[in-house]
């Protein structure tokens, strides 16, 4: 029993109950009424690290962009170590499903606690990884016997993750002289399982948008006009068919050119990691089979390799009955996962490219990109900081086997890096089956306790490298 371990015991109940309370706040970013809501999560965190003890304490409320929360708790010492922990209190929207059996238990912005598990939106992502940081440094400083943190503590929670991160550039260039930093700690991840704890080492990137393909100018008579004229819908299918061939690895020429491929150490680690492909697939995926690029694993294929999907496709009639025409136009939503060194721009050239080339005469395609996209990025398994990160969620789980896992999933983390010029770690105790981005998403509250602590030792060992050897590495 750790006098970290102690002291987040100590704390834990009013420290839920907090985390409840922020819960309630429906902080949708992508819903316009909605954003009220994200501004009082971002004034409701505010406050609660301003009686957490963070003397610095500002609500970044600027231009387009919807509210971020940055604080600051300098250390005392000037060689301290810098940290900056990123995370979002937005969530995802939470309509209920048309599916009876995929419906809400609880309602998504009333926390309940049950059999030991939290329900609610945004009690795994992010809210309760971001709130771990508030208990941890409680602990840190009790288990420390200081009044300020061993390192120079800064949080960045941004209120626009879950619709892009539409504005984190000038967010991070407008402010970069308060995010100055040694190391950079995203808590917006998972572990690989509730007994195997882990810390990702790296993350996809993902550019995404809407093809549009016309045909005729109006709808045709199907009778009169059907099969002497392109129908959009048919040449969408076609050019979407063509994306993959059939061992499912992309076709877009160029595509797989920034694409690292890993070590055979790197696939061996994959190999051994427990994963069960039957659980997976019955529970957390709902599906009957595994599919994709020939010659990968699963956990490979969505770890370290890229993907193209079709997320919607439209077009024509789709009300009662038939109407027999040949539509006018034809919609589909695509998205790209990257990896390694591919570039989001160079990637969306090259797609739209593929894409305009396969339309026959007579069809116009076009390729709209919503916004920039984000590249992939990658953390270094033997730097100090992520050795200490390492370590400290093997202290809290009470193990020293932690495993290095990387997330099919995307965010602004690349951005981070590049505009803050430093390294990057990650330690979150989300799960798969968290539910997160669904109805029921959900958190057990002990893993949520659990990181509270990884956090308050993460700070000793970050401290305890000091500032020269992050540089040195």
């Amino acid at each position: 029993m750790t006098r970290e371990r102690e002291a987040v015991a100590e704390g834990a109940a009013q420290w839920l109950d907090k985390v409840q309370d922020w819960l309630r706040i429906p902080s949708v970013s992508a819903d316009p009424g909605h954003h009220g809501d994200v501004a009082a999560s971002a004034h409701y965190l505010a406050e609660w690290l301003r009686q957490s003890g963070f003397p610095q304490v500002e609500v970044w409320d600027e231009g387009p962009a919807l509210p971020a929360v940055w604080a600051h708790w300098p250390s005392g010492d000037p060689d301290a170590v810098r940290v900056t922990v990123y995370g979002h209190h937005d969530v995802q929207p939470a309509e209920p499903s048309e599916d009876p059996a995929a419906r809400w238990i609880h309602p998504p912005f009333e926390p309940t606690i049950e059999d030991g598990v939290l329900y609610g939106r945004g009690a795994s992502d992010d809210k309760g990884n971001i709130a771990m940081h508030l208990l941890g440094v409680q602990a840190h400083l009790a288990a420390t016997g200081r009044t300020a943190p061993a390192v120079d503590l800064t949080l960045l929670v941004e209120g626009e993750e879950e619709s892009g991160s539409a504005h984190i550039a000038e967010l991070l260039e407008s402010h970069r002289h308060q995010l100055e930093t040694d190391v950079i700690v995203v808590s917006d991840t998972g572990l690989f399982g509730a007994g195997t704890p882990s810390i990702c080492v790296g993350m996809r990137g993902l550019v995404g948008g809407q093809l549009h393909v016309h045909g005729p100018d109006i709808d045709l008579h199907s009778g009169v006009f059907g099969g002497a004229v392109p129908n959009p819908l048919t040449e969408m299918a076609r050019i979407l068919a063509s994306l993959h061939d059939a061992d499912h690895r992309i076709t877009v020429p160029g595509f797989y050119d920034g694409v690292i491929e890993p070590t055979p150490e790197e696939r061996a680690a994959t190999a051994a990691l427990p994963f069960d492909e039957s659980a997976f697939l019955s529970g957390p995926a709902s599906s009957r089979a595994a599919v994709g690029e020939e010659g990968w694993s699963t956990l490979e294929r969505i770890g370290i390799r890229p993907t193209a999907e079709i997320n919607g496709m439209w077009g024509g009639y789709t009300g009662p009955g038939g109407k027999t025409i040949v539509p006018t136009d034809a919609y589909a939503k695509l998205s790209f996962r990257l990896v390694g060194h591919q570039d989001p721009a160079t990637i969306q050239r090259l797609v739209s490219e593929f894409l305009e080339g396969a339309a026959s005469p007579g069809i116009e395609v076009t390729m709209e990109w919503e916004g920039a996209g984000v590249a992939p990025v990658h953390v270094s398994t033997t730097h100090p900081a992520t050795q200490a990160t390492r370590a400290a969620v093997g202290l809290a789980f009470d193990t020293d086997t932690v495993l290095l896992t990387r997330e099919g999933g995307s965010g602004p983390e690349a951005q981070l890096a590049a505009s803050m010029d430093a390294p990057l770690v990650f330690l979150g105790v989300m799960l798969d089956d968290d539910q997160i981005h669904a109805p029921n998403e959900k958190t057990a509250v002990d893993r949520l306790i659990k990181g509270c602590e990884a956090t308050a030792y993460m700070y000793a060992g970050l401290a305890a490298i000091g500032r020269e050897g992050l540089r040195e590495a």
